[in-house]
């Protein structure tokens, strides 16, 4: 075995065998961590994801083009539009049966400031439905 006795021995050799006596608590106390900790991060992420029964088609929902250029202007569906005024269009969307979805355009200098204020006047306004419209990148060609 890998104890060693309290007699002494004409032949002092080294212990030659592992004691996985600490090994094996080790790895028990830590199956126990991961078993208590492991229902815990089942509710870390919510994910919305898809039904698998085939649901009856609906129809599609309503979809605002949000365009917002360099100079902080907001286009609503193409119209000029104060921050007010899309605030106000905000609620009333957002008292819709159905949310419409929000396609938000803003142009590549365009201040992250006025993006924020929209983000957060669409929340304020319970809207949840809100994606960034980019474009694609350029082909790439090879000689």
């Amino acid at each position: 075995m890998a104890f060693g006795g309290l007699e002494k021995r004409q032949t002092a050799a080294p212990m030659a065998e592992i004691n996985m006596t600490p090994l094996i608590d080790v790895m028990l106390v830590l199956l126990v961590i991961f078993i208590i900790t492991a229902p815990l991060f089942t509710h870390a992420i919510r994910l919305d994801l898809p039904k698998v029964a085939a649901a009856p088609a609906r129809q599609t929902p309503q979809t605002i083009s949000l365009s917002i250029d360099a100079a902080g202007k907001i286009y609503w569906n193409g119209t000029v539009l104060t921050l007010e005024q899309m605030r106000a269009r905000f609620v009333e969307a957002g008292k819709a049966a159905e949310q419409p979805e929000i396609q938000l355009r803003a142009e590549r200098s365009t201040r992250y400031e006025v993006i924020a204020q929209v983000m957060g006047a669409a929340q304020q306004a319970g809207l949840e439905r809100l994606g960034f419209v980019t474009d694609p990148p350029p082909p790439v060609t090879s000689h």
